[in-house]
């Protein structure tokens, strides 16, 4: 069974930073992309950047881009995305998922990571 398991999230000024990981377990991650999504309360699932398992290619949504930075480690079976200069606008629950291209159907889901941007 696909597992994955967010972590990194937590409380953060506007302006600050944070990483969050995405962890891999009982398949290995380099044979998918990975997105990661958020999600906030009266608003739909926003992809907003993507990695295919290949060379590989990046993808950001305008609302992360030049802010956001997608990144992996297929030896220690990890992706990450480094989120700089937050705005009260990305707090939401973030979500990794295991699909089969950027973008792509997916495989599996996290159970997500609470990020609050807030002074």
């Amino acid at each position: 069974q696909v597992q994955l398991e967010e972590s990194g999230g937590g409380l953060v000024q506007p302006g600050g930073s944070l990483r969050l990981s995405c962890a891999a377990s009982r398949f290995a991650l380099d044979y998918y992309a990975i997105g990661w999504f958020r999600r906030t309360p009266g608003k739909d699932r926003e992809g907003i950047s993507c990695i295919t398992g290949t060379r590989p290619d990046t993808f950001y949504s305008d609302s992360v881009k030049g802010r956001f930075i997608i990144s992996r480690n297929n030896r220690k079976n990890m992706v990450y995305l480094q989120m700089n200069n937050l705005k009260p606008e990305d707090t939401a629950v973030y979500y990794c998922a295991a699909q089969a291209a950027c973008p792509g159907p997916a495989a599996a889901w996290g159970q997500g990571t609470q990020v609050t941007v807030s002074s």
